[in-house]
């Protein structure tokens, strides 16, 4: 037997075998990384789910004390808008009253 011969004689009773096995543990490898990518994924989704959810609670207290201050804001404005009429009108009236005090 040759030199090379006993070198593909011993690669093929040495080295195959151990590539034939690599192979095996790495795909054994990538079917467990696409059960955990699997299992990762889905994680993810629950929590998006939930931060969705989070989100739209958020939201929805949001919109409710932004009508609460829209509201409050209009009934200050109101009150506001009453108490310069009054203010007008005790001024009126105390012209009024003045004009009287003068005439008699």
């Amino acid at each position: 037997m040759g030199f090379i011969e006993e070198g593909r004689q011993l690669i093929q009773d040495f080295v195959t075998p151990e590539i034939r096995s690599l192979d095996a543990r790495l795909t054994a490898v990538e079917k467990r990384l696409e059960s955990l990518d699997a299992r990762v994924e889905k994680r993810f989704d629950s929590v998006d789910k939930r931060f969705d959810s989070f989100e739209n609670s958020v939201d929805k207290r949001f919109n409710s004390l932004e009508g609460k201050i829209e509201r409050n804001q209009a009934q200050v404005l109101d009150t506001l808008q009453r108490m310069e009429n009054y203010s007008q009108i005790l001024e009126r009236l105390a012209r009024v009253e003045s004009k009287l005090q003068n005439v008699a």
